[in-house]
């Protein structure tokens, strides 16, 4: 028997969400068997946990989009018993079991080995979210925004992904400006390095095609109205990396800045990223994260309160990373 956070749907279109002892004949049939340790609670586990966004395709549903822990049952080549491993994204917690449980049951090819310098729970504070911010920050780097080009902006900057790429970007050098709901967290990002924080009202109302040129560079996880702002108050040859749609999936803009100033809208996919680009981003991660200030933005919660702190996460009530300890 094992724990697991279960949700069940509800005719006509509730749903619910509870902690239940699951046999492991529940698990779904398939190559490894991972002893979960650790788990993230994200934007997306939030969705599906309250029911406030179609993130779960099949019912019953263990969420969780990603988890660390150690082999049990292994028919796979690539891994053993014993071994640490970890898992973002590939559809768990909303196509197959997730990892808000003591136990999981996945493809050999969904896993990666934990990387040398991680723990299990620190590659889950850095979870989805770092993995995400990480391959934004590639993709600045790759079209060639350097430090010396500008400033670089980061919306969202409270939450995971916001946070992971903000710490990141500053600690590689770059002049970063945070744009947030809560003004009030201005101490919490100056501490992970932002130069400037801006209140995002200043970028909910609606643009004009053009704005005035300010950013070299972007990363968004708000999309929406914020997003078609920030593009058109980027710089010539501008680079824009959006990951996230907390504040809407329509793109209310115009080309005018992608060809009057040559901008380019990079679109950043973690869930079904190639194996060989996951595992180049978190060997950067590794070495590149600041382990200390990781820690200093993170919460630890036990999974029977993860219920609970869904709710608060979607409601902005959170800040930073929350990580679920499963013992």
């Amino acid at each position: 028997m094992f724990d697991a956070l279960y949700l069940e749907k509800e005719a006509p279109d509730g749903q619910t969400a509870t902690i239940r002892s699951l046999p492991e004949s529940a698990l779904p049939e398939d190559e490894v068997i991972v002893r979960v340790h650790w788990s993230g609670l994200n934007y997306k586990d939030a969705l599906a946990i309250t029911g406030r966004g179609p993130v779960v395709k099949t019912w019953p549903m263990v969420p969780g989009i990603d988890f660390a822990g150690v082999v049990e049952r292994s028919s796979s080549p690539d891994f053993h018993f014993g071994q640490k491993v970890m898992l973002t994204g590939w559809g768990v917690g909303e196509k197959h079991w997730g990892g808000l449980a003591q136990k999981a049951c996945v493809p050999g090819a969904w896993l990666q080995p934990l990387p040398q310098d991680l723990t299990c729970q620190q590659a889950m504070a850095l979870g989805t979210a770092g993995f995400t911010a990480m391959l934004c920050v590639q993709a600045l780097v790759r079209e060639g925004v350097g430090p010396n080009n500008g400033p670089v902006l980061v919306t969202g900057a409270t939450g995971g992904v916001g946070s992971i790429a903000l710490m990141l970007l500053a600690g590689m050098g770059y002049e970063v400006v945070a744009v947030t709901g809560r003004l009030e967290e201005q101490p919490y990002l100056q501490q992970l390095g932002a130069s400037e924080v801006l209140a995002r009202s200043h970028f909910e109302m609606p643009s004009r095609p053009l704005e005035k040129a300010r950013w070299a560079g972007a990363v968004d996880v708000v999309g929406g109205q914020v997003l078609a702002s920030v593009c058109a108050s980027m710089k010539p040859q501008g680079v824009v990396a959006a990951c996230g749609l907390a504040g809407g999936m329509n793109f209310p803009a115009t080309v005018a800045p992608f060809i009057l100033r040559g901008v380019t809208l990079v679109g950043i996919d973690s869930v079904l990223c190639p194996r060989t680009v996951r595992q180049e981003a978190w060997n950067r991660l590794a070495v590149r994260v600041d382990k200390t200030l990781l820690a200093s933005m993170t919460r630890v919660i036990p999974l029977s309160e993860a219920i609970a702190a869904s709710e608060d996460l979607l409601n902005g009530r959170i800040t930073g990373r929350l990580v679920v300890e499963i013992p």
